[in-house]
């Protein structure tokens, strides 16, 4: 059981594929980060030896930025935008998608459940 950065590796999947699972790691930089180390790609997690972890692990420490330090620059530049009040700033504020797509429809992982608001239904004409 490998742990990186803070994360607990899965132990049945290769490494390239298990390094994804820390944040701001995706397929192309977990890539990198092996050839720098000199680790194969394919070798499955559980079968690392300690030394080709600390290999990763030091690679990633000197020259990437992942997990807590990554997500505090990331919340810091959001709330840059806000306290700014840029348009992209207010998008973030009501919780809107800030990167010009639609809300009319869609937009719903962003906006949340749909709220049915009374009123909006057409009314039958009355006889008279």
């Amino acid at each position: 059981m490998a742990r990186i950065a803070g994360v607990t590796l899965p132990n049945e999947k290769q490494i390239w594929v298990a390094l994804t699972y820390i944040y701001g790691i995706g397929p192309k930089t977990a890539k990198d980060i092996l050839n720098k180390a000199q680790v194969e790609p394919t070798v499955r997690a559980k079968n690392l030896t300690d030394a080709e972890i600390s290999k990763i692990s030091e690679t990633i420490s000197n020259g990437y930025s992942v997990e807590g330090e990554l997500q505090r620059v990331v919340s810091g530049n959001i709330k840059r935008l806000k306290d700014i009040k840029s348009y992209r700033g207010q998008r973030h504020s009501l919780n809107l998608p800030s990167r010009g797509q639609r809300t009319k429809t869609n937009a719903r992982t962003r906006r949340g459940k749909k709220v049915t608001v009374a009123g909006t239904a057409k009314k039958a004409v009355a006889k008279t």
